[in-house]
């Protein structure tokens, strides 16, 4: 039977990317999507057209009820994920002065708050099991800050240490805990940003592929990488802020 991939915000970019990647690797998916319910059923068609195996999971990582309501039957039924990425996100960049309680509480929640809802559900099995990887998508702006991006960076370092410390709680249990961490990706995200100006702050020249950080994934998530955990993999291209 086919150890299961769960993917949080895989509709698309490199959420989507993830789940064809790990769907090649082997993986059975559950490709989770907030609002994107069409964009999700085409990834899991294209996926069983490959001849994998797919399902599109609906629920908000924000909402935790919406979380256990959509995960438990899931994991009483076909046990739990051997690999959890959690990569759904937001941005509302704006300077802090200016920033709305709502525009701090959204991204927070959604970005970092989201992994836990996500992984308190998943964990418990997983730990019974002994096995098991936890991936989070982080960002380079979580390893080095970015102005206009406060409520971001924290989300997304948020995460780094949330994983840091979660390694350590789970090790002995055979669960590895990692963060990937992107800079330029060439995804819907970074489409209004000026790409000919931000690329010349990359010593690579180039932004990322969503492949590329899928590959990252991808590795993660195999037997071979069974001996990291707790650690950041920055795919960057060498850029630092």
């Amino acid at each position: 039977m086919a150890r299961i991939a769960l993917i949080t915000g895989a509709s698309r970019g490199i959420g989507r990317a993830i789940a064809l990647k790990l769907a090649q690797d082997g993986f059975s998916i559950w490709a989770n999507y907030a609002t994107g319910k069409e964009a999700a059923e085409s990834l899991c068609r294209e996926i069983v057209d490959l001849g994998g195996a797919a399902i599109p999971v609906g629920f908000s990582v924000r909402d935790s009820k919406s979380v256990r309501e959509s995960l438990e039957p899931l994991i009483e039924k076909h046990g739990p994920p051997h690999v959890i990425v959690s990569n759904a996100g937001i941005t509302k960049d704006g300077l802090l002065a200016m920033m709305s309680d709502e525009e701090w509480s959204s991204v927070i929640e959604t970005n970092l708050t989201g992994f836990f809802n996500v992984t308190r559900v998943c964990i418990r099995e997983m730990l019974r099991k002994r096995a098991g990887r936890v991936i989070a998508i982080s960002s380079l702006s979580g390893e080095a800050g970015n102005a206009g991006q406060v409520n971001y960076a924290a989300s997304k370092a948020g995460l780094i240490g949330a994983c840091k410390a979660l390694a350590k709680e789970v090790a002995k249990r055979n669960i590895t805990v990692n963060v990937v961490a992107p800079g330029f990706i060439e995804t819907d995200m970074v489409k209004e940003l000026p790409k000919d100006e931000l690329v010349k702050q990359v010593p690579l020249l180039r932004f990322g592929k969503p492949e590329e950080v899928a590959a990252a994934v991808s590795f993660l998530a195999s037997d071979a990488a069974g001996y990291i955990t707790g650690n950041v993999l920055s795919v960057n291209g060498v850029m630092y802020m």
